[in-house]
């Protein structure tokens, strides 16, 4: 997410979250689409994929790992799919449904979608934020916005810390 000098902070609790993912699944549903395939751009996209998932009667749930985020406003020069990296045979003349839960610069939508153009009968993409500065226009968002966005699943520090990792002071 990219930093927002203002103060201003957007701020998702697990209801409201749950009451997103319904409206955001309505509108695809109003719209027609029917995807074959939901596929979640991990980590904060899993959350976003399940809820949609379930609500489109859609068992078909696919996850790529892409890191570009490295801390608080920092990022890679460009996102990078980790393995293991989906097989795009499985999305073969399907309509996909990717999911995240924030289109903020765009660059990670854009390697996921690029990465499915070629092979799949379809594409779209469904986020819970867009943000103005986004490369990719998402087909479904439930809402935009250019604030700061706490998510409710990142707002605090992780009940566990990793082998080699500082503890906040």
């Amino acid at each position: 997410m990219s930093g927002d000098d203002s103060g201003v902070r957007e701020n998702l609790s697990y209801e409201r979250f749950g009451v997103a993912v319904r409206e955001l699944a309505q509108t695809i549903a109003d719209d027609g689409y029917q995807p074959d395939i939901v596929l979640s751009i991990a980590r904060g996209g899993v959350f976003v994929a399940g809820g949609l998932a379930y609500a489109l009667d859609c068992k078909n749930l696919h996850l790529v790992n892409v890191e570009f985020y490295t801390g608080v406003g920092t990022t890679l020069e460009m996102p990078v799919m980790l393995a293991p990296v989906p097989n795009v045979i499985d999305f073969s003349a399907k309509k996909v449904l990717i999911t995240d839960d924030v289109a903020d610069t765009g660059k990670t939508l854009k390697l996921v979608r690029d990465f499915c153009l070629d092979h799949v009968a379809e594409v779209r993409s469904a986020v819970i934020y867009e943000k103005s500065q986004s490369l990719v226009k998402c087909e479904y968002v439930w809402k935009r916005t250019d604030a700061w966005i706490n998510f409710p699943w990142s707002v605090e520090s992780p009940v566990v810390r990793r082998a080699g990792q500082v503890l906040d002071a």
